[in-house]
């Protein structure tokens, strides 16, 4: 476009970049998306609502990588991988070694409050696992160091207000930031926002989902040696206190803390609290209130049973972003089902994997808009197939993926949905990805799609 603005409904936008690609949400998926598609050559622009990078995995605590592996396999690799070992140079994240990824009550008692089990395995001990708990500074420090790198223009402090369509094309977004509406132009844009902002503001068709919301906190002050010895030593004792902890923070998984690679702070993935929208306003305010109640509610009952190890522990922060983890889902070329998931169907354009499962590239292209890709937890899935493949590492893939996909295009001068899959595939490969191009042993092959 010619001019230096767009028109708006009650005025003009400022055009302030031209882009290659555009990537809409900062978080890993969109992250990832971004470094792809810049390493292979494009100018990117990356738009981000916060202050900071890294999403769920920063800003909303979610502080441990897992759903990774397929078995003793490592699933997910690439920029997943990259991150992974770039915090754990510097002290900032942790994994167990290879020889003791396997099941033993020793292992268990060295590994499971770092979250790194496998939660799905009905035997017990669950096994210990490739999975990472990592600090959320650790991660933004690395994005930042990693679009420096890739010289992406990163545009923080902008939220995503509308697309900007021509002849059932998207051209561009705008903005709104504190220098007033701004549009950002771009030849392919990725949606990565988590809630198909983009994609919904395009016109592309979705389903609407729910599921808990959480507002993730971190406790200082807490002696974990101590909080171990007294879980088994005194299992009965350990278990009342533990029991009643969870009844009060009204909703957590089966472990409410976890180790971080922070001596002495350790995170809490709850309190979990069904019943509210995520692209509510009303709603997400309700649960920030909720959410702090119900986590100084906690507090006291520690100081005073006395937890041990909790007896001086204090609330470090609450996570800045609420932890949403289903709203709108993309009603894509192809819809993943949770039957998809659970019999680990592979699908001949698979593009990402998961802990054991396959995400085909017709799951990340919207219908009626074209030069759109979405990447991350709202691709096209039923409500109930996303529940159980919606964890930051496949995210991650999901970005890379759409990353490369959307260079290939350019090159290519061709549109996204004619992207040579094969070629995808081979390209993701090379630069130490795992498409799921090979599908591993247990898989069960759609011979209908291929």
């Amino acid at each position: 476009m010619a001019q230096d603005f767009v028109n708006e409904p009650n005025g003009q936008a400022a055009i302030v970049a031209h882009a290659d690609v555009v990537v809409v949400g900062g978080g890993p998926a969109g992250t990832a998306a971004a470094i792809a598609a810049a390493r292979h050559g494009a100018k990117v622009s990356l738009i981000e609502r916060y202050p900071y990078l890294g999403g769920l995995a920063s800003g909303g605590m979610v502080l441990v990588l897992d759903d990774m592996t397929n078995g003793d396999e490592i699933s997910v690799k690439g920029l997943c991988q990259e991150f992974i070992d770039r915090m754990a140079a510097r002290g900032l994240a942790v994994f167990p070694p290879e020889q003791d990824r396997r099941a033993s009550w020793e292992l268990w008692r060295r590994w499971s409050r770092w979250g790194v089990h496998n939660f799905h395995a009905h035997s017990k001990p669950q096994p210990i696992t490739y999975a990472a708990a990592f600090d959320p500074d650790g991660w933004k420090r690395v994005s930042c160091d990693m679009i420096a790198e890739h010289k992406i223009d990163l545009r923080m402090h902008s939220w995503f207000s509308r697309a900007l369509i021509e002849d059932g094309r998207i051209k561009g977004v705008v903005c709104e930031t504190k220098a007033g509406r701004q549009a950002i132009m771009g030849d392919i844009v990725i949606d990565a926002t988590g809630d198909l902002d983009v994609a919904a503001a395009a016109g592309a068709p979705f389903v609407h989902g729910s599921y808990i919301l959480t507002t993730v906190f971190r406790l200082g002050g807490v002696h974990t040696d101590a909080a171990e010895r007294f879980q088994y030593g005194e299992p009965e004792k350990f278990q009342a206190i533990d029991r009643q902890a969870k009844r009060i923070i009204g909703g957590s998984w089966d472990m409410w803390w976890l180790k971080t690679p922070l001596p002495g702070v350790v995170w809490c993935n709850c309190p979990h609290m069904p019943g509210f929208d995520g692209v509510k306003v009303e709603d997400l305010t309700r649960a920030e209130f909720e959410g702090r109640r119900r986590i100084y509610a906690l507090l006291d009952y520690l100081r005073s049973a006395p937890m041990p190890g909790f007896e001086k522990c204090f609330v470090v922060d609450v996570a800045p972003q609420t932890g949403v983890r289903q709203t709108r889902l993309l009603d894509g070329e192809y819809v993943v089902t949770k039957e998809d998931v659970t019999d680990r169907v592979h699908f001949f354009d698979s593009v990402a994997r998961g802990r054991d499962y396959y995400t085909p590239y017709r799951s990340l292209l919207p219908r009626n808009v074209d030069q759109l890709l979405v990447a991350g937890r709202h691709y096209a899935a039923t409500p109930a197939a996303q529940k159980i493949s919606r964890e930051i590492p496949p995210c991650m893939a999901m970005g890379e993926a759409a990353g490369i996909a959307a260079t290939m295009a350019l090159n290519a001068g061709t549109t996204v949905r004619r992207v040579d899959v094969k070629s995808l595939q081979a390209k993701i490969r090379a630069h130490g990805g795992d498409p799921g191009d090979q599908p591993a042993p247990n898989a069960k092959l759609a011979q209908a799609a291929e």
